[in-house]
């Protein structure tokens, strides 16, 4: 139950030295956000400049003195007229090869399927790869190691192309919207950001890949009826939790031969997950197998040759295992970080608490705890094997932040911490694979977003200044809205939040609270960066309309705090999440300044969830609420999800039950505006009816709005958007009118 996906306009930056850089920076930053599956920033050989697109040409510059060198001009772009239409490209610097992903179409969240367009810098031409098949089907193609050969899916079948003979060999051809080769369905992609589903050997002999048998798997149907006088259904392959899994393999094709080999990975199919496969040199892969509750995750070695495999490494969890590495760039781009030529790799765990790095040998016999002590890794940011050293993010006393460390590879020696210190926020670094060099950025809530390219070891540009640190320290004095706090409930649980409040607050007056939920375990609100404390929604300015705006992260959230505090929500979601809400509410209200009759609650998603539980549940503290896009009855959401945080509804039935909005909807005092799109294939349009239906039965009166057609983003159609605001914050301002009042 993600969040949905939103666009923002960048503001303009002043120029800089680096300023090129910073530009090119944010864009591969942005392409990265949007497709999540195609390429990462291209570093030269050196590891000292990248490759990037200025002016319709494709150039190299250097990342410390900006030097630029034109590989691709412009002309050349110009004349396959690709620009314009172009989503992303992969550069390969050794091959001289130029990948273009054009005239892209969504398929679920992203767009990933398309038109693939390969130039060689050799020949100086181009071709268009899969010409034969439909227009704007290709996806994820990729260029064997050797050059030699373009692998792609297309209408959920894998093929192989020559590129110097264009002729196209189907490596399979059972593919159709039951049968999936090379990619996924609709819930493999949201709840586990699977989405390239196949991998190129190192030699280029043979290729793996995913297969997705959702035959056994029902479709929920979703209606259009505004494209034409008669409605169209639109079937969605989509297993509700308490339904079984589509069924999952890993195969293996040798090219030569067309022979196709299954890896033979013990138990049902339809009984457990596969997240993650890569390839363990020429002959092996790995793979990464969760039990269908996803509180066991087992690795086992494959040969591509006979498909048998070995188990290495097992790991359990009471509440639920998060797969590595949900929160690394490798679970999205593919890879693995093996270490030694493959004898060993990195691997997280939460085994004694906390999330840790940790070197296992290749049959899984020993391991290493790379990152001792009682805080969160976060996230890897790179592998230096030759330095000896492993990068990563965490923020051990401020769980809010985020700082670059590094530890040593073979032992648990004491992490360094990389950012400086006179640097508070959220830093983000994409760290050459071979230099000591990198492209920082940063942001707190103070300071908007500055990038720059640095020197590790100093934190310098190539002029010996940091444009982040003159940002910091030039916002110092400044006053910012934004407040950090925490509260600390009755019953000892400790939260961060952040607040807004009014211009020219005055202590002596009450004033109305807005409170931003999300509070599940997919997403966190309580971030120092840049914009937080901005409503989106809210057509105006809530600080001088006068309004307290403040969110809070409750136990459940993904935040830094240990397995317990994430955890501890495990069978509870509705629960705990809503309980520590509303006493962490009770405890900004002891503040003095808030006007108690005046209380309001929204969030998106998984925060309208919560806010319809914190309007059922809690009527005498939250007065209006409005939801948008909320699951109001657990059964009715997907089975990875909520099987992974609920458990099975055949075992605890009653905890999905109880944890439900719709059970408590009889208890509604206050004002509801209630939003969903009906086209909306994540969080269905059904829960809107079901909960209305509740609604009505009990005589409980609310506001009602349809967007139709939209997805869980609302965001399609001219006018959405405004639409939106403009109900959003007419519904707000006259249930929960601004401004302060004398007490």
């Amino acid at each position: 139950m993600n969040f949905p996906i939103f666009s923002f306009k960048s503001n303009t930056m002043k120029m800089k030295p680096f300023n090129t850089l910073v530009i090119l920076f944010c864009l591969l930053i942005s392409h990265a956000a949007t497709l999540q599956a195609q390429s990462k920033t291209q570093w030269s050989a050196d590891g000292k400049g990248i490759f990037s697109l200025s002016k319709n040409a494709l150039v190299k510059t250097d990342v410390l003195t900006g030097d630029v060198d034109t590989i691709i001009g412009a002309l050349v772009l110009n004349k396959a007229d690709l620009f314009k239409k172009m989503d992303n490209y992969t550069w390969n610097e050794k091959t001289g090869q130029l990948l273009v992903f054009a005239n892209t179409a969504r398929v679920w969240r992203y767009n990933t399927k398309g038109d693939y367009w390969l130039y060689d810098g050799n020949t100086k031409k181009w071709q268009q790869l899969g010409k034969s098949k439909p227009a704007q089907t290709l996806m994820f193609a990729k260029i064997s190691p050797d050059g030699k050969k373009a692998a792609y899916v297309s209408e959920q079948n894998v093929y192989v192309e020559d590129l110097k003979t264009a002729v196209i060999k189907a490596l399979t051809t059972n593919g159709n919207r039951r049968m999936i080769n090379g990619t996924f369905d609709w819930v493999y992609e949201e709840e586990f950001a699977c989405r390239d589903g196949f991998r190129w050997s190192p030699d280029s002999k043979r290729i793996a890949f995913w297969q997705v048998n959702a035959d056994g798997t029902k479709d929920f149907m979703m209606m259009d009826n505004t494209s034409g006088i008669y409605s169209k259904p639109i079937p969605v392959e989509y297993p509700k939790v308490g339904e079984a899994p589509s069924a999952v393999r890993v195969g293996v094709i040798d090219l030569a031969t067309g022979k196709k080999t299954w890896m033979a990975v013990p138990g049902d199919q339809r009984q457990h997950y596969i997240p993650r496969m890569e390839w363990a040199g020429n002959d092996e892969v790995i793979i990464q197998q969760l039990n269908r509750k996803q509180n066991e995750s087992r690795l086992y070695l494959a040969n591509a040759g006979n498909g048998k495999g070995y188990y290495i490494h097992s790991e359990k969890d009471a509440a639920w295992i998060d797969i590595l590495p949900s929160i690394d760039d490798d679970y999205n781009y593919g890879g693995w970080d093996w270490l030694d030529g493959g004898k060993s790799f990195l691997w997280v765990s939460e085994q004694d608490g906390w999330r840790h790095l940790y070197r296992m040998s290749r049959n899984g016999k020993e391991s290493i705890l790379l990152t001792k002590g009682n805080f969160d890794v976060i996230e890897i940011a790179a592998v230096k094997e030759k330095e000896g050293y492993v990068y990563f993010y965490a923020s051990p006393d401020n769980a809010t932040q985020k700082y670059l460390y590094r530890t040593k590879l073979n032992d648990s020696a004491t992490p360094e911490r990389i950012t400086p210190d006179t640097q508070p926020g959220t830093h983000q670094y994409d760290i050459s694979p071979v230099a000591d060099l990198a492209y920082h950025s940063f942001s707190n809530h103070k300071v908007q977003y500055v990038t720059e390219a640095i020197s590790l070891n100093t934190h310098l540009d190539g002029k010996g200044k940091s444009a982040v640190q003159d940002a910091v320290n030039k916002a110092a004095n400044m006053p910012s809205p934004i407040e950090f706090f925490k509260v600390k409930t009755d019953d000892g649980v400790e939260m961060d939040g952040w607040m807004v409040k009014p211009e020219n607050f005055n202590p002596s007056k009450k004033y109305p609270v807005v409170f931003f939920v999300y509070s599940e375990p997919a997403g966190a609100n309580v971030i120092d960066r840049f914009g937080v404390g901005r409503n989106r929604l809210y057509a105006g300015d809530m600080r001088k309309d006068g309004y307290v705006y403040v969110t809070i992260d409750n136990r459940g959230t993904p935040v830094p705090k240990g397995r317990e505090w994430r955890k501890s929500i495990y069978r509870k979601i509705g629960i705990v999440n809503i309980d520590d809400q509303a006493k962490a509410a009770k405890e900004v209200f002891k503040m003095g300044f808030i006007d108690t009759s005046r209380v309001a609650v929204w969030g998106w998603s998984g925060g309208g969830s919560a806010t319809l539980n914190l309007m059922f549940r809690y009527p005498e503290i939250y007065k209006t609420g409005i939801s948008i896009a909320a699951v109001a009855f657990q059964l009715t959401y997907d089975n990875i999800y909520q099987e992974r945080y609920m458990g099975l509804p055949q075992e605890n039935r009653e905890d999905f039950v109880k944890g439900s909005p719709i059970t408590h909807a009889k208890n509604l005092r206050g004002n509801l505006l209630y939003i969903h799109g009906t086209g909306d294939d994540n969080v269905h349009y059904q829960n809107a009816e079901l909960l209305q239906n509740e609604l009505i039965k009990y005589n409980k009166q609310f506001q009602f709005m349809s967007y139709p057609n939209r997805s869980h983003s609302i965001s399609e159609g001219e006018g959405t958007t405004k639409h939106l605001q403009t109900l959003y914050t007419n519904y707000l301002k006259q249930h929960c009118p601004p401004g302060g009042r004398p007490f």
